[in-house]
Parts: C-alpha cells; structure tokens; sequence
C-alpha cells in the first residue's frame, strides 16, 4: 500500500508532540516542546490555533471534566483551553528533567515518560498519575518515548529512544512489571524510535526520529508497512476523524543545520494520510 502524507499545516514546528484526537471538538491537539506553544487543528474546517504557554509542554490529554492535563517541566497541570491551571501533581527529578511522551489507560490513569532535557544521563523513567497519588515505575532511561497500551490494556510499550529499543512490558492492576521483552531494536541506518500508537488492529506505529519515516508492526514484531515522509524528525502519529481513519503526524526541526533545514522545508510541519485501519479513542484523564 503506497502511502504519501501530505502537509496539512506548514507550521514549523521547532519539535512538534504529542498529537491526539479530541472527539468532543472534532480537533487535533498537540505541543510545541521547544517553544512552550499548544496547538489545535479542526481537519474539516482547517481552523488552526497556537497558544503561548511557555515552559516546556511535552503532552496535552482529555480529562473527563472537559478539560484538559498538559505536563510541562516538572509538573502535570490542568488547561481549560485558554490557561494553565495549579499544578495537579509535581514530579521528584533532577532539576534537568522534563515530562515527555503520555498516554491514558483504560482506568483513567495516566502514563508518561521523564527524561534528561539535555539527552546526556540516564534519569528518566515511567510514571502514573491517578487519585491524587503519583508513582514512579523505574524504567530508566535517557529518553523515553511511548507509553502506548496494547489493545486488551495487559502490555505496555515503553521507548528507550537513545538506545534505540521499544520495551514490551506486561501490566496487572495498574503496576507495570520489573521486566520485560524487547520487542523492536532498531540499528542506526534506521533512526530512533520516537513516539509510538497502538491501532484497533492491535498494531504498534513507531515515529522514526531521523529515520525519514513512520512504521507500522504486528503484535509478532514483524513490520507490516512504512510511510516515508520529506523530513528526518517524525515524532508521532495519532488517529482521528469520524471512523478514526485519518492520522496525523507530528514532525520536528529541532537541532538540524542550515543545510538539512534547506533541504527539508516541510520540516516542523503536521503531515496527514488515510490509514489502512481505524486507530483508538485515547480515554479521558481521571486526575
């Protein structure tokens, strides 16, 4: 199946995240890390919107009051889609960690990674957050990206980008186990593996951070498809529109020279295709 995305918002994203649908508005939300900047897309009307929050915003998910939770620097706060709100929770980290990826089980509870801002030390890990109490999984690494639950919410698929491994981790009463099974290692002709979604088919999409592309595996491991784009830094994919059939992906510029940025002036940019099956509804935050 011959794929080409197209560029449905030339935004110039410095590292663009963390996309997801909002069934309620009929929009795409996601973050501008670098430039502490939140974004609303609507598919059907081409609405776009950027607010300035500044910090560092790494995620932005439904809560089931309407509102939303952002994680940004050392906090998950609330946004009513103009603001921040107080923090809802503070994270115990270095001072030169951030949040990063998330996503949201079945429970309510919420999944993200931390990571080095300066992608040098290993003191990242994974987290949840649900009734008030937050919990640190372990899992370290020096970037994580991820998490994404498996269809039966059993398996969690957790990212150590900078060694390049995407982690398949089993998951009982909320509690992810010690350890796990690698279930993709990729080699350095391939990039790094950067945020990952799980489709109705139960198949894993893998962004691929200087890897020119976005990839799609079966529950096995064995890859099904890949969609080549027109810049390196792809960073995620979400799944939205009426039969949760258009996917959206989210791409980056951050860090490429005068000469890359030339040669990939699409780069930053929210890229759109039809995808060969439905994704999933991402559930609300129960904060």
């Amino acid at each position: 199946m011959d794929i080409q995305p197209r560029l449905a918002w030339p935004l110039r994203a410095e590292l663009a995240e963390g996309p997801v649908w909002c069934p309620e508005e009929s929009a795409f939300r996601f973050v501008d890390i670098k430039r502490g900047t939140l974004h609303r897309f609507e598919p059907a009307t081409g609405s776009r919107e950027t607010i300035e929050i500044g910090g560092a915003p790494s995620f932005i998910l439904p809560a089931r009051d309407g509102q939303f939770v952002v994680g940004t620097g050392h906090a998950i706060r609330s946004f009513d889609g103009h603001r921040l709100g107080e923090p809802l929770a503070v994270i115990e980290m270095p001072a030169h960690n951030r949040t990063n990826d998330a996503t949201v089980d079945a429970a309510g509870r919420l999944w993200f990674g931390t990571m080095d801002d300066d992608e040098r030390t290993c003191t990242g890990g994974l987290h949840s957050f649900a009734n008030d109490q937050m919990e640190n999984h372990g899992w370290r690494a020096t970037v994580t990206n991820g998490p994404a639950f498996n269809r039966a919410g059993d398996a969690l698929y957790h990212v150590d980008s900078g060694r390049r491994i995407v982690w398949r981790i089993e998951v009982r009463d909320g509690r992810p186990a010690p350890t796990g099974e690698i279930f993709l290692r990729l080699d350095e002709s391939e990039g790094y593996p950067d945020g990952v979604t799980v489709d109705s088919e139960d198949c894993l999409w893998v962004a691929l951070w200087d890897g020119w592309g976005l990839r799609r595996y079966a529950p096995d491991g064995s890859l099904m498809m890949e969609v080549g784009f027109p810049c390196a830094r792809v960073t995620k994919v979400a799944f939205g529109g009426p039969e949760l059939t258009t996917a959206f992906v989210t791409t980056a510029r951050v860090g490429l020279g005068p000469q890359a940025l030339e040669d990939q002036p699409e780069a930053g940019g929210l890229f759109i295709f039809e995808a060969p099956a439905p994704g999933r509804l991402m559930p609300a935050v129960h904060a």
